[in-house]
């Protein structure tokens, strides 16, 4: 659960930064346009997607020539598909996809009306990976290169209480990535997983309670793109959280229970 694990073996074919093509989703704020102002600033062309129009607009003026947009919901694969295929046909394969887009809410599964705000979530965090990466997963191969870059979360350690279905989606999105690591492996295709602790975006403005070690989303993309260029198989940021992380996974339920019985829970906001 450290950032000095062994990252991958890089391809014959790296690129300069100036060259990269990087296709990102959830871009509209927060990591995701951190980011995207990360890599554009180096030179790169970029793919960005995300539900908000608005936002997206303003970046296509601000990056004119540097970027391509697309407003859409990782739940929607044909829009995906369809986003993919419109940015290669210009651009070619991009040399990194960052799955990005994620939501969170508090939910109780005693209170029946947070079923829908489960599926959300799930469908979100954990498809939308698949949703994002998959059009993308052929041309890469047949390249022989490429990098898949998936955004999870430390609460995927742990079940948080009062934070279920964002702390199993998160879980569901390692495993996931690191079936997908080796699965890509054969292809030269590279993928890295983030775990983020807390980073200072709109999810986590709503947060009420303390929030150790958080770290400003501008000074945590340049770690996320430090992390993607050393393909890092699975990075923790901050690394003081990577340790905290390491001590989540050993400790026993009884004491993680007893930790947690009356830790503050996420507030309950809606997820559509």
């Amino acid at each position: 659960m450290s950032s000095t694990r062994p990252s991958q073996p890089a391809t014959a074919h790296a690129r300069r930064a100036d060259t990269l093509k990087v296709f990102i989703t959830g871009a509209s704020s927060g990591i995701g346009m951190a980011l995207a102002q990360h890599y554009v600033g180096l030179g790169a062309t970029l793919g960005l997607a995300a539900r908000r129009a608005e936002p997206l607009i303003a970046l296509r003026q601000q990056y004119a020539g540097a970027c391509e947009t697309y407003a859409l919901d990782v739940r929607d694969a044909k829009a995906l598909a369809q986003a993919a295929a419109d940015f290669m046909s210009k651009h070619g394969v991009p040399d990194i996809v960052i799955g990005n887009a994620g939501v969170s809410r508090g939910t109780l599964t005693a209170i029946k009306e947070d079923s829908t705000a489960f599926a959300a979530v799930m469908a979100i965090n954990v498809q939308g990976l698949v949703h994002t990466f998959q059009p993308f997963i052929a041309a890469m191969q047949q390249a022989g290169q490429g990098q898949l870059v998936g955004i999870a979360s430390v609460a995927g350690i742990r079940g948080l209480p009062g934070a279920g279905a964002y702390s199993a989606s998160k879980a569901a999105a390692i495993a996931y990535l690191e079936s997908l690591r080796i699965e890509m492996l054969p292809h030269g295709i590279a993928v890295t997983t983030i775990a983020p602790g807390y980073i200072r975006t709109p999810m986590t403005d709503v947060n009420t309670y303390p929030m150790p070690f958080l770290m400003d989303v501008d000074v945590a993309a340049s770690k996320f793109a430090q992390a993607i260029a050393a393909k890092k198989r699975f990075v923790v940021i901050p690394w003081q959280m990577g340790w905290v992380a390491r001590l989540l996974r050993i400790l026993p339920c009884w004491l993680w229970d007893g930790l947690m019985r009356r830790a503050p829970h996420k507030a309950r906001i809606d997820v559509e």
